[in-house]
């Protein structure tokens, strides 16, 4: 399962593709539900607590934790007019950007804990099969046959993910993200390795899910995710964070106004979502409401 679980919500919101946060967020525990089934065939009753616990998750999330991310997007908005695109104020983002993760997955550790406790021993055997199944077809999808078709891909992969924030790239940024991409070696194999690593550091910890220390093992996945993952996934995860930074600098500072508009309308469209977004009150017994 690895993070996704705890992290649906906020990569909806912030990292997601989405035509309408508004949409995402609303059916955001169905989609988590959906998730977990594509790995694990539930039970009514699994499924059942399961959208009891994301539905009061959502609304912890939406009242405690949006008006954060608000705040956060007035400053973003803010530095991009006035200029401040220095390689100090994108790394101050960055650390803003993943300082909201802690809390969201620390609430949603319960959930966690009682849906995996829960499972049966076919379950289990399902979800091996279905994680490992899902590995091969990542690093079949995205291990190429050598070295400069995985760069490419990789390339190709990250200008998608800028331009949704950017909009379309000029030359020199391509240029840039190609640079960029290059340098990134072995990142994609080392970050399946840790993928690996991940699921079969839970797999081990669901052989003890009916033991008083199931809790506790979990929350260490959770908690410390990057060191399960291994040495080479932690420094890579070290030097992606500092080159991210670099590469949004470089990419900004060869932006034009255009790509600068782009990035304001987007950031203002989804402040807007945040803002309108009902938190309290909402009909939580009726999900499509």
């Amino acid at each position: 399962m690895g993070r996704y679980l705890f992290i649906t919500l906020l990569s909806l919101l912030v990292l997601g593709g989405c035509s309408s946060t508004k949409l995402a967020y609303r059916y955001a525990d169905w989609g988590i539900v959906w998730w977990v089934d594509d790995y694990i065939p539930m039970t009514a009753e699994q499924e059942s607590l399961l959208e009891r616990d994301v539905r009061n998750l959502r609304q912890w999330h939406c009242s405690a934790e949006l008006p954060e991310y608000s705040q956060w997007l007035t400053r973003l908005k803010s530095d991009v007019r006035s200029g401040e695109i220095e390689e100090a104020t994108v790394a101050w983002h960055q650390e803003k950007l993943f300082s909201f993760f802690p809390p969201l997955m620390d609430r949603a550790r319960p959930t966690a804990v009682r849906l995996l406790s829960s499972l049966s021993d076919e379950q289990v055997r399902q979800l091996a099969a279905n994680m490992k199944d899902s590995q091969q077809e990542l690093e079949a999808e995205f291990l190429a046959d050598n070295p400069e078709q995985t760069q490419a891909a990789r390339a190709e992969r990250t200008t998608e993910r800028v331009e949704r924030w950017l909009g379309p790239l000029n030359d020199t940024q391509r240029e840039i993200v190609s640079r960029w991409s290059e340098a990134r070696g072995k990142q994609t194999e080392i970050w399946l390795e840790g993928r690996r690593n991940w699921q079969e550091a839970l797999l081990d910890a669901l052989e003890v899910r009916d033991s008083d220390s199931f809790s506790d093992r979990i929350a260490y996945l959770i908690e410390n995710n990057e060191e399960v993952r291994g040495e080479r996934y932690q420094q890579m995860m070290a030097e992606s964070r500092i080159a991210i930074v670099q590469l949004m600098t470089d990419l900004l500072q060869q932006a034009d106004q255009r790509h600068l508009d782009h990035l304001l309308e987007r950031a203002a469209e989804l402040q807007g979502d945040f803002d309108t977004l009902a938190c309290v009150g909402e009909d939580t017994g009726n999900a499509s409401s």
